[in-house]
């Protein structure tokens, strides 16, 4: 039997610049879903944006551009429209209507690649209640796909079971998710206070920053890693020795922009692994031309959790893919990040934000040790204060 690859799904992308996003930030994050359509499985092949003061109510893009949108897909045919915002249901059919294919929002297409990505029974556990959360407010919209009951993007998981076509059969399969993560929760919390004799580190960051790449150095183990987003979802725990200073080390999921609630909310025991850590490891990417915006996300996702308070080290990861610009010496225009070298970069970094910083590639091995010394020096801090009967 020849096995064939399953065909990729193609894929238009929309988004929105509005009074509070201008143009060149709409670009930007039309460049990160066109990255989620590619971990998804899909091939982006167009993009469109609509200028307008705020999402029309409607449509989201106004019907004078989904009209252009429309035209293009008849002359090019695609299977879905993915919009760079969340769709409210009403929004969703009536560009339905319009197009005539699938119509997919942001928060669709994270939760379906969380479903690509879940390997464990706790991690599909909670994906699903997202995405039934998800669909309530969405259901009579949902099931016009499913009449080909055939996959896809947008269509994988629960949204596939005829059963949940009625509303208050998914309230209860709800009601018993939310039960049954309580029940590991309380699993957890017995395995984190089990192991609370030693001092705890995380990594957090953006998506695909490297944080499991780092995690495999620190550790020496082999976490798996891959230049997708979300290629992590399940907490990873790792012993790990530093002069012979034993601590825990713990991967965790990455964040993004516009996260949807309902995974912030399902993925809660994993996140507790960020809010009962002694050290957070921010993890950015410094080779990213928007990682100060990155770094926000992160912080503001840890403040909405309540663990922006803890002892911080920024980890600059990817420092070999850095492109540096140099400015002609009569240039007067001010230096930008890209006429910055490595060095002004950390030096203007530390001055700003006054936090141990330091500047590595994962990939390469460049500075680890530094990085080493840096957590090690850290972890001790704790150590000396938290067990001082321990001391020599």
């Amino acid at each position: 039997m020849i096995e064939t690859a399953p065909i990729q799904e193609k894929a238009v992308l929309i988004g929105l610049a509005t009074r509070n996003q201008d143009m060149e930030r709409t670009t930007e994050y039309l460049e990160e879903l066109a990255f989620l359509v590619d971990t998804a499985g899909g091939i982006p092949v167009k993009r469109f944006v609509q200028k307008l003061d705020h999402a029309d109510s409607r449509t989201y893009v106004g019907s004078g551009k989904l009209q252009e949108i429309l035209a293009w897909i008849n002359e090019n045919p695609v299977d879905m429209a993915v919009f760079d915002d969340e769709l409210s249901a009403h929004q969703i059919r009536n560009i339905e209507r319009e197009l005539k294919i699938r119509i997919l929002d942001r928060n669709n297409l994270i939760l379906d690649i969380f479903a690509r990505r879940a390997a464990t029974s706790y991690a599909r556990t909670q994906v699903e209640l997202a995405q039934n959360e998800y669909l309530l407010p969405r259901l009579t919209r949902m099931w016009t796909h499913l009449e080909k009951q055939r996959g896809g993007i947008g269509l994988r998981g629960p949204g596939e079971q005829e059963i949940e076509t009625d509303r208050r059969i998914l309230r209860y399969r709800i009601s018993l998710l939310k039960e049954k993560l309580k029940e590991i929760d309380k699993q957890m919390s017995t395995q984190r206070k089990s192991r609370r004799d030693m001092v705890r580190v995380a990594l957090v960051g953006y998506t695909n920053v490297g944080k499991s790449t780092i995690m495999n150095v620190l550790s020496k183990s082999e976490i798996f890693a891959e230049n997708k987003l979300f290629a992590t979802l399940d907490t990873t725990v790792r012993k790990v020795v530093i002069e012979t200073q034993p601590f825990l080390l713990s991967d965790t999921v990455g964040f993004i922009r516009k996260l949807p609630h309902s995974l912030v909310e399902s993925f809660k025991s994993t996140l507790d692994e960020v809010r009962e850590a002694d050290i957070l490891l921010h993890v950015a990417d410094i080779s990213h031309r928007d990682f100060e915006e990155q770094i926000n996300v992160v912080r503001q996702t840890l403040t909405d959790i309540k663990a922006s308070d803890k002892p911080t080290l920024m980890v600059f990861n990817k420092m070999d893919a850095y492109q540096y610009t140099e400015k002609e010496p009569d240039d007067l225009t001010p230096a930008t990040r890209e006429n910055l070298t490595l060095e002004e970069l950390e030096k203007t970094w530390m001055a700003q934000e006054n936090l141990p910083s330091i500047f590595i590639s994962a990939t390469s091995k460049q500075n680890i040790d530094k990085l080493r010394e840096t957590l090690y020096r850290e972890v001790r801090k704790i150590v000396m204060v938290r067990y001082p009967e321990n001391q020599g």
